[in-house]
């Protein structure tokens, strides 16, 4: 697909600065005094996409960016290269109930992920297509959960990228719905009661029930039986705040209800446990006062189990009587290790009887699998993985499926590894089915860097590169193959989120042009547990700029790339993030993506669900936190006469999360700005959102993404 070549200086869409004037924008002479601070917004009229002035200039915007983006090279080979490697599909871990495995798989020329039961017999069938249901591909299959005994599976369906969930319930044998579907359930949890006659779930209220524009921050707490239009509310001392999110999740014994509870996106859990067999209510175990993290279950052998960050910022597993469940009781299982972070747990019993735990754990973002015992969570060993990656998958057999005892299924994935399905037992590791497209991946080279922050901080990102170029990083000098080349870095930096190693189409592409792509560990992310994340967050967000500053230099440095060959790319919070670096730093970055992004950091909370962020960012309310937001917000910090990097915008008009309103701003004020000749562009999408996509939409927006960052850092795609 070519090699590097030197970056342009006016080149193609450099030209497009000095050939066309960019739409009209007017600037509002506004300014707030909030807090002691003088806040200038000078385009507040975009906010409203109804306004005549923002729908013409939004025109003019869509035909400046059609213009351009068409006019890039190498387009076409790059769609076909990247239909490629998304040809490779997908598998999954699989769910068993009571003989019936439930697993997705989506096949080469497939637009989405299919959903498949497997019978007794073997005999395999597609139980939901999303494209069957919708050849449109616009409707979207949020979730799904089948019920205990296999007959029964609710799942939710959303049209057009709003993400307004629709609960359905259909009948496993026949493929019918067997009642009314169920609106209002985005972020709708599903907990089955044995029998598959009863399921609880959670449910926005009606808009008539919450005050005008509110609705989405008012849910509750509802047992349903199939087939009955009435519901029954289940309440309980301190369960309906506002804004909360909410979990349920039911015993297999059908005994315990487990309420779980954030407000927002907090990272503290609100606990609380019912007995149903006894008819009791529901008992606060947490609250949000005790600022812990908590995901607790009681399994088979009765006990309730809790993995928590209570006195462990890296997790750790304790267990208790359920009838007993407060934190007071809890006594240690599993430990805290101080150089990974617990993820997840799962009960393996053997075919001898003897039950051990399966910790899923992730060191420096790199997954591995270790067993304990059940009885003192003594170590017992590990679990062979097929290489540094990440899990997309870890499931067991129920007790009903005869002939699975023992057995761990792994789905895996890593760089260049599309999603596997491995399965182990008896000590071994074995691979049951690989992607089912065959493609024929670049011959990439990966490694795991250090670098120092600027508080001397240590922090880590994984290297992709051409296969054969010198690892300059280890050799402490330029890099002898190759020299310098364009590069892409992109990470996440908040809500606790990690990025891991997994199989991306992108990436792939990049490289296989010679470039170099970089996933940072930033602060804010939950690659090195809670501690990391706070470190991140609220009145520390600048140390996640500082991250990705000094990855870039340090990338500069090695001799991996210069700052002319230097791109970013950042997504929703990444968004903010590459939005902060391109004002921080505009002499370090030659391009940016900046896709769905939060920029207007004093105004976020007005719009949409923005408000359920305050506890990551901060709210403009408070002054302390107003200064917090202020120090960074990428629309405060746009100043005339600066030479910014070349930017291109990507948003979604029907993004129900992160409204493009923030992106309109920022992009009229880059380009009122700027004193240099790199474009600033807006992409508009319309029928899609902030979460899932189609094969097709998704290689449409890569390739815009792609070929604009690799005009201007001389990538040759």
């Amino acid at each position: 697909m070519g090699t590097g070549r030197e970056p342009p200086g006016s080149g193609e869409l450099a030209s497009v600065r000095v050939t066309q004037r960019y739409p009209d924008a007017e600037r509002l002479d506004l300014v707030e005094h909030l807090h002691g601070h003088a806040v200038a917004d000078p385009y507040r009229w975009l906010e409203d996409p109804e306004d005549p002035r923002t729908r013409a200039w939004s025109a003019a915007e869509d035909e400046l960016a059609t213009t351009a983006l068409q006019a890039l090279p190498g387009r076409e080979e790059l769609a076909a290269h990247l239909e490629e490697l998304l040809s490779a599909g997908s598998v999954s871990a699989p769910l068993w109930r009571a003989g019936r495995r439930f697993s997705t798989r989506r096949d080469p020329g497939q637009q989405f992920a299919v959903v498949l039961v497997t019978e007794p017999d073997g005999t395999e069938r597609v139980l939901l297509d999303p494209m069957a249901i919708d050849p449109s591909g616009l409707t979207t299959l949020d979730a799904w959960v089948p019920d205990l005994e296999g007959r029964r599976l609710a799942y939710q369906l959303s049209t057009g990228g709003d993400e307004h969930s629709v609960l359905h319930v259909l009948d496993v044998t026949t493929g019918e719905d067997v009642e009314p579907p169920i609106d209002r359930c985005r972020y709708s949890s599903v907990a089955w009661v044995p029998g598959g006659d009863e399921y609880f779930y959670v449910r926005m209220v009606d808009e008539r029930e919450a005050p005008d524009g509110q609705q989405a921050f008012h849910r509750r707490v509802w047992r349903h039986r199939v087939g009955s239009p009435d519901d029954v509310l289940v309440d309980g001392p301190g369960l309906y705040d506002d804004h909360t999110y909410y979990g349920v999740q039911v015993s297999r014994d059908g005994r315990w209800l487990i309420v779980t509870g954030n407000v927002g996106t907090a990272r503290r859990d609100s606990m609380w446990i019912a007995d149903l067999d006894a008819g009791g209510p529901l008992v606060p175990v947490l609250t949000q006062a005790d600022d812990v993290q908590a995901r607790a279950w009681v399994d088979r052998d009765g006990l309730l189990y809790v993995l928590t960050t209570d006195g462990a910022p890296r997790w750790r597993l304790m267990v208790t009587e359920p009838e007993n469940p407060g934190r007071g009781h809890w006594r240690e299982l599993v430990a805290e290790d101080p150089g990974s972070v617990l993820d997840a747990v799962r009960r393996l019993e053997q075919p001898d009887g003897e039950t051990l735990l399966v910790l899923l754990r992730s060191r420096h973002a790199v997954a591995e699998l270790a067993l304990h015992a059940v009885v003192d969570g003594a170590p017992r060993g590990t679990v062979p993985l097929p290489g540094p990656g990440s899990l997309t998958g870890l499931s067991v057999a129920d007790r009903d499926t005869p002939g699975q005892a023992g057995k761990l299924w792994i789905g895996w994935t890593d760089f260049v590894t599309p999603a596997q399905l491995h399965r182990y037992e008896n000590g071994e590791t074995v691979l049951e089915a690989t992607a089912p497209g065959a493609v024929a991946v670049p011959d990439v080279r990966s490694e795991q860097r250090e670098f120092t922050s600027a508080d001397g901080t240590t922090v880590r990102m994984f290297v992709l590169e051409p296969a054969g170029c010198a690892d300059a990083a280890s050799a402490g000098g330029r890099a002898s193959t190759g020299g310098p080349r364009p590069t892409l870095v992109t990470g996440y930096g908040g809500f606790g989120i990690s990025r891991e190693p997994a199989y991306t189409a992108s990436a792939l592409a990049w490289v296989a042009a010679g470039g170099s792509y970089v996933v940072v560990s930033l602060r804010g992310g939950g690659e090195e547990g809670d501690a990391w994340h706070l470190a991140g967050n609220r009145g520390n967000k600048q140390n996640v700029f500082d991250d990705l500053h000094a990855a870039a230099q340090a990338l500069v440095d090695a001799g991996t790339t210069t700052p002319e060959q230097l791109s970013i790319l950042g997504g929703s919070n990444g968004g903010l993030l590459v939005g902060a670096a391109l004002t921080q730093r505009p002499e370090l970055y030659r391009a940016v993506v900046c896709s769905a992004p939060l920029l207007d950091m004093v105004r976020y909370e007005e719009f949409s669900i923005g408000r359920t962020w305050n506890d990551e960012y901060g709210t403009a309310d408070d002054p302390e936190e107003l200064g917090w937001l202020l120090s960074y917000s990428p629309y405060h910090h746009v100043h005339p006469g600066t030479a910014y990097p070349a930017v291109l915008f990507t948003v979604f008009e029907s993004d129900t999360r992160v409204d493009p309103l923030h992106a309109r701003k920022m992009c009229a004020a880059l380009q009122h700005a700027t004193s240099g000749d790199l474009p600033v562009l807006l992409r508009r999408e319309t029928g899609v959102g902030h979460g899932a996509r189609s094969v097709a939409r998704t290689v449409s927006l890569t390739v815009d993404q792609l070929a604009f960052l690799a005009a201007h850092t001389g990538l040759e795609i």
